[in-house]
């Protein structure tokens, strides 16, 4: 049996991908200069505010399911007894 190709198999595609990606958030960072932010705090009216805490709260998240992974994590047979 073949196996059936897709978008992500070919390195190629990927890094054309990622480049998409990088450059639609340098867009979004340009973009965030001409829209006025009302922010509630004044921490909120730094430029690239939200791409920053987007990123932080990203990595937090990441290292929470880590933790959570092993809190919650049962054996492989649990189900079985």
């Amino acid at each position: 049996m073949k196996k059936e190709l897709t978008i992500f198999d070919s390195p190629k595609n990927v890094k054309r991908l990622r480049m998409g990606f990088y450059v639609a958030l340098v867009l979004l960072l340009i973009a965030e200069s001409f829209v006025d932010m009302h922010g509630e705090f004044s921490v909120q009216h730094f430029y690239g505010f939200y791409a920053v805490y987007g990123f932080i709260s990203y990595v937090f998240l990441i290292f929470a399911a880590k933790v959570l992974r092993k809190i919650i994590m049962r054996k492989e047979d649990y189900y079985d007894h």
